[in-house]
């Protein structure tokens, strides 16, 4: 089996606190004197559950607790430079990354100014790195409406100037989809792409909101269209590709074992995927891993991989030419000869 971690790939769905490493975690925490609950430190990663409200309230406090330790225009540089690093050791060619800045706005002289340093984080993080960061601005669904619009706006400003797309996350049971719709006007009407989460913590109603009011060009998640053939269809026909996070399904209970996570029959329904890992720092695993996970507990062939890694990029929002290097890439990646088994 040839590594996963040299098959170059697309990383469509990955949160900016989230993306940290664990040992800058801890690092940060111990230099500004953090107290870090047990499950940050010695039970990381934590057991996780969103199955109810009190579930996904202890997950959003480990993720605020997480991003407490971001303090200094130095620690987001670090954070981006750490996230791109790690995704090109695991074949990433292409990184979208989504955040939203009100969560920093505080500390970091508003919206406008965070923004700001993490475009510029980024294009630094895509020079050390050599590879392409494409920023996502997202809306938080348990806040107002309103609030969202702000951040539409704000995104449109930086159309065409690092911020590719805007998107809707937290808590799916919270809010109603269709508020979101002019936030979302807002942001297609200066060229962003419409990229909400929708379809892991709610069900297929929930994504045909995404699809019907967001006007989606891409879902977060949107594993559970596997419960509606017929909305299923409808995502394959038009295209619209599936941000597919195993380890995150699995981790809050969404699927009780990866051998659940339906990947072999979206793909099989023509659904186009782009495997990603969500949030490594509270899941505990990065991209190449999920395609590791696929390759243990679903059997995928090395092809099967390739032929993910091909779709990732292809729904990636990257240049044309970064496509079509990965794409010959993982042409190259399958030329290579099977690693032989080890020897008894």
């Amino acid at each position: 089996m040839r590594p996963v971690a040299t098959l170059p790939k697309a990383h469509l769905h990955l949160h900016f606190t989230g993306s940290m490493r664990h040992t800058t975690l801890v690092e940060l925490a111990e230099r500004d004197g953090v107290r870090l609950p047990t499950a940050l430190v010695e039970d990381w990663p934590p057991q996780l559950s969103a199955a109810d409200e009190k579930g996904w309230f202890r997950f959003q406090r480990l993720y605020d607790v997480a991003r407490s330790v971001l303090r200094t225009e130095g620690d987001v540089r670090r954070l981006l430079r750490e996230a791109a690093e790690d995704d090109r050791d695991d074949g990433s060619v292409w990184m979208e990354i989504q955040v939203d800045p009100s969560g920093y706005a505080g500390l970091f002289g508003g919206i406008t100014a965070f923004t700001d340093l993490v475009l510029d984080a980024a294009r630094e993080a895509e020079r050390t790195a050599g590879i392409g960061i494409g920023v996502i601005i997202a809306a938080n669904r348990t806040k107002h409406p309103l609030d969202a619009r702000t951040l539409a706006r704000l995104a449109a400003q930086y159309a065409g100037r690092g911020v590719i797309g805007f998107g809707l996350s937290n808590d799916e049971r919270r809010g109603t989809t269709a508020d979101f719709e002019r936030a979302f006007a807002i942001a297609r009407h200066a060229g962003l792409a419409s990229l909400p989460h929708g379809g892991e913590l709610r069900g297929p109603a929930n994504i045909d909101a995404c699809l019907t009011h967001l006007h989606a060009d891409r879902l977060g998640h949107g594993v559970r269209s596997i419960e509606d053939p017929r909305l299923l269809k409808r995502i394959a026909t038009a295209g619209i590709p599936l941000e597919v996070c195993p380890a995150s399904n699995v981790s809050l209970g969404v699927y009780d074992t990866y051998q659940e996570v339906p990947v072999r029959e979206l793909v099989a329904a023509g659904a186009q995927l782009g495997i990603s890992a969500d949030d490594p720092l509270l899941f505990g695993s990065r991209l190449a891993a999920q395609y590791s996970i696929l390759r243990a507990a679903q059997s995928f062939t090395d092809d099967e991989l390739a032929e993910l890694a091909r779709m990732s990029l292809r729904s990636a929002r990257a240049p044309s030419d970064v496509v079509e290097s990965g794409l010959k890439g993982i042409d190259a990646w399958l030329r290579t000869p099977d690693p032989e088994p080890p020897a008894d």
